[in-house]
């Protein structure tokens, strides 16, 4: 209760009720800003990871050109240069989103970052959330970067089928978000995270359609392929911006990713760690 003001005359000023409190909703988008500010500025200043986070994905995408320039895509109905724009998605999800993200949540256990963010009134959702969203938002500039490049330098079309390629997009954000904070789980130190990431990201890069579309394998092992993380993801995005899906892969693709996240978000919520570990 607030206590009556005297005025300079001998009155007294009417009360007056206190603000109300933040929504839940509202309290807790105004936590996620803040936390989020906090990280992108740790993120900006940190060059080697901007340096990975911005370059890198660019010099992988030339090889996965020169790659593919060795390899027959006739029958696949894509070009060299939209498989290789398209492989550039998924290297940006791997390297922008899930490496980065794995070494920042290893960083801020380590530094108790965490375990001090969770005494006060965040909760551990937005903790994660906040964590990820300026390598979510590095990654989204870029995807958007290369969709723009492809327009202008390679004349490819805009998105045939936006909304798989936004759905592909959005689901490989979440999976690659969650699957980094269940890595992290496993990572004992920062520099140990360039070991801890590797599996992923090879059998990704070699096996989900980044640097070879599933179209030249043969049908069986093209099967097994369809069944990795991030291989829903691809086609999503693949025909989504270059079109050409059929309902059957679609239906795989979609069922495929969805439940990769869902054992990711599953992980997390098991296996993730708060406290250093020793």
């Amino acid at each position: 209760m607030t206590t009556p003001t005297a005025l300079a005359d001998g009155r007294t000023a009417p009360e007056r009720s206190p603000s109300p409190a933040p929504s839940g909703w509202s309290a807790s988008l105004r936590r996620l800003n803040a936390l989020a500010r906090a990280e992108l500025i740790l993120l900006i200043r940190n060059r080697s990871a901007i340096f990975v986070a911005l370059v890198l994905p660019i010099v992988m995408i030339f090889s996965i050109r020169a790659s593919l320039e060795q390899i027959d895509l006739a029958g696949t109905g894509l070009s060299v240069a939209g498989a290789a724009l398209t492989g550039g998605i998924g290297i940006v999800l791997v390297q922008v989103v899930y490496m980065n993200l794995v070494t920042g949540y290893v960083t801020r256990r380590e530094e108790l970052v965490l375990k001090r963010l969770r005494t006060g009134e965040v909760t551990d959702r937005e903790i994660l959330i906040s964590t990820a969203l300026p390598s979510v938002a590095l990654a989204v500039l870029q995807s958007v970067l290369l969709v723009v490049a492809g327009a202008i330098a390679f004349d490819l079309s805009a998105p045939k089928r936006p909304e798989l390629f936004l759905l592909g997009l959005l689901v490989g954000f979440v999976m690659m978000s969650a699957l980094a904070a269940a890595t992290s789980a496993v990572t004992r130190t920062v520099q140990t995270s360039q070991l801890t990431t590797l599996p992923l990201f090879f059998v990704s890069l070699f096996a989900s359609g980044i640097f070879v579309p599933l179209d030249v394998f043969p049908d069986k092992l093209a099967a097994v392929f369809e069944l990795l993380p991030l291989t829903g993801v691809m086609t999503l995005v693949r025909h989504g911006w270059l079109g050409g899906v059929e309902g059957g892969d679609l239906v795989t693709a979609v069922v495929a990713a969805l439940a990769w996240t869902a054992f990711a978000v599953f992980a997390v919520r098991r296996w993730f760690r708060w406290d250093p570990r020793g």
